[in-house]
């Protein structure tokens, strides 16, 4: 790593550690034993979180966030075990019945929080809406669904456009938890979102947007009422720092995005300590690679692509919470390349040369679109990643935005030539982490089209033989590494920051099942 990166990053160092020495002169509990508030009645489960929920839209949101609350109220028809294996949670038996027909029954005696039974109108109701408004951010995951045919209250049929070996994948993940047809349709889909039900082990109680959404146990959940807790919230609390001190404090049993600088803050204070996980969220560089930007030449992209020290990033910036990797498809998803996992191209001087060779030996300008507070270690990867372009003559003006500012621009296509995300794959299959490469969803904020990989990922799409399937998605990726339309970074690891007072097991997917997280 160059004198410049070492001196930003004995810089970032020194500035945390006088803000940690700060906070704990100011704010934070004393690290003393037993200063943390502890009361063995309270029943209430408290989480804090770094965002708000996005809606009670489950259709019209691809925020892993989000999902992770929406799972304690909904029910899919399937769901993954801790192991990431596929059981039926709705469902009770399914068969397939040709390449293009599934056949479902559901589990008796399941109903809504507001007692209505859940029957498979409820089911078409919901896969219907999803599958046929273009509109829904979701509905690209579930369009291959043709027809939902209802058989009788608990048997039904998924009629797919063509063979669809990632089906059982969708009906686990966001957007599949099945709404109540009969409530919308007297209340109303407005005074849904404003009192949702659902068939969940929890119940809605309250939701001030960025504060808090409260949920109860639901006393006659299928599965069993929660035993453990009269009440679930979930807190939003952006600052990590502030997050660190609500859970030193009592004031949170549990909370996502612990920053590497906070670890031994929280682990040695009694009552509370750091659990880690590996995610499914990789960081990544958007780059538009229309002709009116740079970024448009190939040599540029690889230049960027090869200045960046993904290494020094994982190491420096997350402080070891994360792995380099050059795809979005990841160990633990079907279709991952290990070849393109735990490795980075990093070298500078051949960056420099490649900008020479694109007609940019005296460097060039571009803009970097961030949103503020809301990935791991975000600002600080997107201002390290600046820092090393620099050494190879790229100046990079950081523009930092609000969330749904960021979100805004990219919907809009408006974004410049990069743009920093950290993206996660619910289904865990390599349909979902390769289809925004398809000229379809890559035209908007990527200007990206490779006819090859259009093919490709047809074929992939509907291939029920899984090893055609597996090497059909790796050569998608090897060509998407290559024409460089996402820079990949690191696979990020989740730090959690929990009381001693719970049981806690964070999941590879980053769902938070409050019934499976108990007193002790």
């Amino acid at each position: 790593m160059s004198r410049l990166i070492k001196s930003i990053f004995i810089c970032m160092t020194i500035c945390c550690v006088m803000l940690a020495g700060c906070s704990n002169s100011t704010t934070s509990p004393q690290n003393n034993k037993g200063s943390a508030q502890s009361n063995k009645e309270d029943r209430t489960l408290t989480i804090g979180m770094p965002v708000d929920m996005a809606s009670f839209d489950i259709h019209n949101h691809n925020t892993i966030t989000t999902e992770a609350i929406h799972v304690n109220m909904f029910n899919y028809l399937f769901k993954r075990t801790e192991d990431l294996e596929f059981k039926p949670d709705l469902v009770d038996t399914y068969k397939l019945v040709n390449d293009t027909t599934w056949e479902f029954s559901l589990k008796e005696g399941v109903t809504f929080h507001n007692g209505d039974p859940l029957s498979s109108s409820d089911v078409k109701f919901t896969l219907d809406r999803v599958s046929k408004d273009q509109t829904l951010k979701e509905n690209s995951q579930y369009k291959q669904i043709k027809e939902v045919k209802v058989l009788d209250d608990l048997h039904f049929q998924i009629i797919t456009d063509g063979p669809q070996p990632a089906l059982l994948n969708r009906l686990s993940r966001i957007g599949s938890g099945i709404l109540p047809k009969k409530y919308i349709d007297e209340k109303g889909w407005d005074a849904f979102l404003k009192h949702p039900i659902g068939s969940g082990p929890f119940k809605f109680v309250e939701w001030k947007r960025d504060d808090r959404l409260v949920l109860e146990p639901f006393d006659k959940y299928y599965e069993g009422e929660v035993k453990d807790w009269d009440q679930l919230e979930f807190r939003k609390i952006a600052e990590d720092s502030t997050r660190v001190n609500e859970l030193l404090s009592g004031g949170v049993d549990i909370i996502l995005n612990v920053p590497p600088n906070e670890n031994a803050r929280i682990k040695n204070h009694d009552g509370t300590d750091v659990t880690t996980s590996a995610s499914n969220v990789v960081g990544l560089l958007g780059v538009n690679v229309d002709k009116e930007f740079p970024t448009s030449d190939p040599k540029v992209r690889e230049a960027i692509d090869l200045a960046i020290d993904k290494k020094a990033i994982t190491e420096h910036v997350l402080k070891g919470a994360g792995v380099p990797t050059r795809t979005r498809v990841t160990p633990g998803n079907f279709g991952d390349h290990p070849e393109l996992f735990n490795t980075s191209l990093y070298d500078v001087k051949r960056a420099k040369k490649l900008m020479e060779e694109a007609g940019y030996k005296n460097g060039l300008e571009l803009t970097l679109h961030a949103p503020n507070d809301r990935y791991f270690k975000g600002k600080e990867v997107v201002e390290a990643i600046a820092a090393m372009l620099s050494e190879v003559g790229i100046k990079v003006n950081l523009d930092f935005m609000e969330w749904s500012k960021f979100t805004e621009m990219r919907n809009a296509g408006a974004n410049k030539e990069l743009f920093f995300a950290a993206n996660g794959n619910s289904l865990f299959d390599a349909a979902t982490a390769l289809d925004v490469y398809t000229t379809e969803r890559a035209q908007k904020e990527l200007s990206y089209s490779n006819p090859e990989v259009d093919t490709l990922l047809a074929q992939a799409n509907s291939n029920m033989n899984p090893k055609d399937r597996l090497e059909q998605y790796r050569k998608v990726q090897e060509i998407v590494a290559e024409e460089r339309p996402h820079i990949m970074l690191y696979l990020q690891s989740d730090s959690y920051g929990v009381s001693d007072k719970v049981n806690f097991k964070p999941r590879m997917d980053q769902m938070i099942f409050a019934q499976e997280i108990t007193k002790k």
